[in-house]
């Protein structure tokens, strides 16, 4: 029933900029906070940033602080993540994820979709 597709990714150089987009389908989107979620090779998913229902609320980890956006607009079921001054080690395969409940973080893997690759390269 949940379906999340993930587009934007691409391959830049460190100090480049992407726009990751996510369209929602399956369930009431402007009721759950969204997230992004990140999972480079050989390593377990780092959540990213989180969105409350009516974008009253962010939050993001420490790495990205600074430097990414998310933002939602409900009437499209869409959540993006505006990505500013790429380092090389934000390389990784970008999923949009659902959340659990009342929470910027708990994350539903099982909402996930394909993901979208980015690469930081020069």
């Amino acid at each position: 029933q949940v379906q999340l597709v993930e587009s934007g990714g691409g391959l830049v150089q460190p100090g480049g900029s992407l726009r990751l987009s996510c369209a929602a389908s399956g369930f009431t989107f402007s009721k759950f906070y969204m997230s992004w979620v990140r999972q480079a090779p050989g390593k377990g998913p780092e959540w990213v940033s989180g969105i409350a229902p009516g974008s009253i609320y962010t939050r993001y980890t420490e790495s990205v602080k600074g430097r990414f956006t998310i933002s939602r607009d409900n009437a499209k079921n869409a959540v993006y993540l505006q990505m500013n001054s790429l380092k090389p080690e934000d390389t990784a395969l970008y999923y949009c994820s659902r959340n659990r409940g009342s929470s910027a973080s708990d994350y539903e893997k099982a909402s996930w979709g394909q993901g979208t690759q980015v690469t930081v390269s020069s």
